[in-house]
């Protein structure tokens, strides 16, 4: 399987989506599925701009027409009626084939998700072809209980898809890149499957985003790292 990990700056408005678009067409041709970050057709930092920039699920139309020819993983502010969800979504020949809204919405420090956004609850996978999937949102992936989620549904595949502001800095490596490295081999060896991880890049309302993004096999090794803080597209094979 060829998947495209696109690890870019998303910008802070609607016009993501013509970024997008324009990368899932020159790179059909050469993937299966290609791969965006968390709230990759929004931005991160929306905040009462949700009312303006969330999206319909109908808007994203023209994304559900080109998965006819490769699949697509990208996050979303989606607006449901009066909810505002932060959502990862699967479109698959030709139609949106999997919704997960995030579970744990961060609410500290410097995360305000709760006071903006409605969390989901439930985490399921789904098949594409004869390969189990789930799907998974940044801080879902921070806590035990979905990792005990994970292993009862045995998926083998996992995309992760993150919006991790950089922090910990220190001489020789950055503290936060380590601790998800932990978490997501950790994910991968107790559900033997491969994991799929996209953090975004770029600098977004006083938070810069280190990138990272990378494959992990079934074994709990990272066999493909992008460089921090630039963006990147990478075509792996897995």
């Amino acid at each position: 399987m060829r998947v495209t990990l696109v690890q870019n700056a998303p910008k802070l408005n609607r016009s993501n989506i013509d970024y997008i678009l324009g990368v899932v067409k020159e790179h059909t041709d050469s993937s299966d599925v290609i791969v965006f970050s968390e709230l990759a057709l929004s931005g991160y930092s929306l905040q009462d701009k949700l009312h303006e920039d969330a999206w319909h699920i109908h808007e994203l139309n023209t994304l559900a027409e080109l998965s006819m020819n490769v699949d697509i993983v990208v996050g979303a502010a989606l607006k449901e009626g009066s909810l505002f969800r932060n959502a990862a979504l699967y479109f698959h020949k030709g139609h949106l084939l999997s919704t997960h809204k995030k579970v744990h919405l961060p609410n500290y420090g410097m995360f305000e998700e709760a006071r903006y956004f409605s969390a989901g609850d439930v985490f399921e996978s789904f098949y594409v072809d004869d390969k189990k999937v789930s799907m998974l949102v940044c801080e879902d992936l921070w806590h035990e209980s979905v990792h005990r989620d994970l292993q009862v549904e045995n998926p083998d595949i996992i995309y992760a898809l993150v919006a991790s502001p950089a922090r910990g800095f220190y001489e020789n490596g950055l503290l936060i890149q380590e601790k998800w490295y932990r978490i997501i081999q950790n994910v991968a060896r107790e559900c033997n499957a491969k994991l799929i991880f996209v953090n975004r890049v770029g600098f977004e309302d006083g938070l810069g985003f280190w990138g990272g993004s990378c494959c992990v096999s079934a074994d709990g090794v990272i066999h493909k790292q992008l460089e921090l803080y630039k963006e990147s597209i990478e075509t792996l094979t897995i």
